[in-house]
């Protein structure tokens, strides 16, 4: 299973908010680049980038900073969301080097911009569902929609999205583990790779989300879990990435 550990951008500094809420926010550290080359420096090669100015204002205002991590960090393959709603924005940050684009608002207000880019850009556009009671939640969180997540996850597939990336609001930055029967849920029923996002506390919560593997949850976000050190991400890559823990251990019994 992949790991993707996440920096989230706000203000220009590397924070994480309690269920989306920007009012709860709490700086990590305010020299983001510095955390992307130390994760680098582990080994990983995943990063998840959200521009949280971006996605409240609709206008990327970090990428001059995501420009510097891209750069800082040439062996990791990363992925950055965050106020990607015209296909000007996309294109320009898909130039700074970044690997994929995640949409989140506009696969609900502008879907057709969604399959266009998607045929432009094949393998490199992700839709991020966020859900509230699997309802999906636009503007960086701050509206509701009546869409159903897993409707929608179906329809960005079967549009060319790459991959799908489910966060339950409920479940971000909490540390009370993933919602497993909504991931299990939205990948049974989706033809492409979902990667899980919100609520990973501990090893055991990694563990838990390699059960659905085969169905197709391929990837995780970590982000708060790392930050309070909860576990570090050369554990977290022991435990579910390459050469994990129990492959070594059913190898040794071969």
């Amino acid at each position: 299973m992949e790991i993707f550990p996440a920096i989230d951008l706000l203000g220009g500094n590397c924070v994480r908010l309690y269920q989306g809420d920007y009012a709860q926010s709490q700086i990590f550290n305010e020299n983001p680049i510095a955390v992307a080359t130390a994760w680098q420096a582990t080994g990983c090669t995943k990063l998840h980038l959200v521009d949280l100015d971006g996605a409240k204002s609709g206008e990327q205002a970090n990428r001059g900073i995501i420009g510097q991590i891209v750069q800082a960090v040439p062996e990791m393959t990363i992925q950055v969301g965050g106020g990607l709603r015209s296909a000007d924005n996309v294109k320009a940050l898909l130039d700074l080097g970044v690997h994929r684009a995640i949409l989140g608002t506009v696969a609900i207000e502008q879907p057709q911009l969604v399959a266009e880019l998607c045929k432009q850009y094949p393998g490199q556009i992700v839709v991020g569902i966020d859900a509230r009671d699997g309802w999906v939640a636009t503007k960086g969180w701050i509206e509701t929609s009546q869409v159903k997540a897993t409707d929608l996850a179906q329809q960005m597939a079967d549009w060319g999205a790459a991959a799908i990336i489910y966060t339950d609001i409920q479940r971000d930055g909490t540390l009370v583990g993933p919602n497993l029967p909504a991931l299990r849920e939205l990948a049974e029923n989706t033809p492409v790779p979902v990667i899980a996002s919100g609520g990973v506390g501990s090893l055991a919560d990694l563990l838990n989300l390699l059960t659905l593997e085969p169905l197709g949850v391929t990837g995780t976000i970590v982000g708060k879990a790392l930050y309070t050190g909860a576990f570090t991400l050369t554990e977290a890559l022991q435990a579910v990435g390459p050469g994990r823990w129990q492959d070594v251990s059913n190898s040794s019994f071969a």
